[in-house]
């Protein structure tokens, strides 16, 4: 479904009908391409004040919503881009609103012993992935897309939850979007002083947490990298464990949302997958991008979906797998088939 047919489909549940989509319900012309406009960037505000692509997609389908109905009352006192994020704003904090924060399983309890019982906890608990294309515009300035992508991290994601959600809010549109402390002020219906005030705040507790959208710029895509992704393809789709001590850094981890586990050092991630993970051997590695990062569909021998793979690397190795196992859900969000060898499927070590 297209995305202006998707705002016209969930106008068409609030019974709303223009003339030209009457029978159909769908909303047609300029206010609704003005508005889808602004979907991307939207989805990537909200996901960075939510952590889940799913929230994420409704609350900006609800913003898309709220903002159709109210159209004909926005007599362009402000932009409709400040229109649109005051209006995401508000529905993310309503959203936010009694819900627990979402956490990485490194987040909440000391690294798991390879022989240790797995418990799963329910999906409200994760930080989950997203796919670039929904959140990074396709073209723009070079430098806005870096900081674009690293905000969009796993870990910074998972520092931004340890804000309170208006603090999130105020450091989102400060650092990363790079809004001036008046128009963050007139947003939230503030003060200049509040806003730099919970500015303040909210960088104490991102230097407490040890991270920050700037602080481990992405390695650049080039030649080296590449080499490197294709050697851990090889090694993983092959499960040479020598290969993989080869591609893993040492102190590299592992971790299987919606499991509470997660490891931290190579012996232990090769040890596991000796082990309890030896049912990934015979695995087919397709390609994707998300959270600013390379990553894969990860499909067992048999050829059935079993993780969504973001790999994080550094200094020439692999620093992290965060293997993402809920398929049933992740796997239509990043466009991937059902079984490996579907139409459009294709080894990664292919590509």
């Amino acid at each position: 479904m297209g995305e202006a047919a998707a705002v016209g489909e969930a106008v068409a549940g609030e019974g709303v009908v223009t003339a030209e989509g009457a029978g159909r319900g769908v909303p047609q012309g300029e206010p609704v391409d003005r508005l889808e406009a602004h979907r991307t960037e939207l989805t990537g505000y909200c996901y960075r004040m939510l952590g889940s692509a799913f929230e994420a997609e409704d609350a900006v389908q609800e913003t898309m919503v709220r903002a159709w109905r109210s159209y004909d009352r926005f007599e362009g006192r402000s932009s409709l881009r400040s229109w649109l994020y005051r209006i995401a704003t508000n529905v993310c904090l309503d959203l936010l609103k009694g819900s627990q924060r979402r956490a990485r399983p490194m987040d909440l309890a000391s690294p798991s012993s390879v022989d240790g019982p797995i418990t799963g906890l329910p999906e409200t608990t994760w930080i989950g992935p997203v796919p670039d294309q929904w959140v990074l515009a396709s073209a723009g300035d070079p430098a806005e897309t870096a900081v674009a992508r690293e905000s969009i991290r796993l870990a910074f994601i998972s520092a931004l939850q340890r804000l309170a959600p208006r603090q999130r809010a105020v450091l989102i549109l400060r650092e990363v979007l790079s809004w001036s402390a008046s128009e963050v002020a007139e947003l939230l219906g503030s003060s200049v002083a509040s806003v730099n005030s919970a500015l303040q705040r909210a960088r104490a507790t991102l230097a407490a947490s040890g991270d920050h959208a700037a602080d481990a710029a992405p390695p650049p895509l080039d030649d080296a990298q590449e080499a490197l992704l294709r050697r851990y393809v090889d090694a993983f789709e092959r499960f040479d464990m020598d290969a993989l001590t080869a591609v893993l850094h040492e102190d590299s981890t592992l971790s299987m949302p919606p499991y509470a586990l997660w490891l931290r050092g190579r012996a232990d991630i090769l040890k596991w997958l000796r082990g309890p993970g030896e049912g990934c051997e015979g695995s087919h590695l397709v390609p994707v991008r998300a959270n600013g990062r390379p990553a894969f569909g990860q499909y067992r021998a048999d050829g059935v979906p079993w993780a969504i793979q973001v790999i994080e690397t550094a200094d020439g190795r692999v620093t992290a797998l965060q293997s993402f196992l809920d398929t049933e859900r992740l796997f239509p969000l990043f466009g991937l088939p059902p079984r490996y060898g579907g139409p459009g499927v294709s080894p990664a070590s292919a590509s």
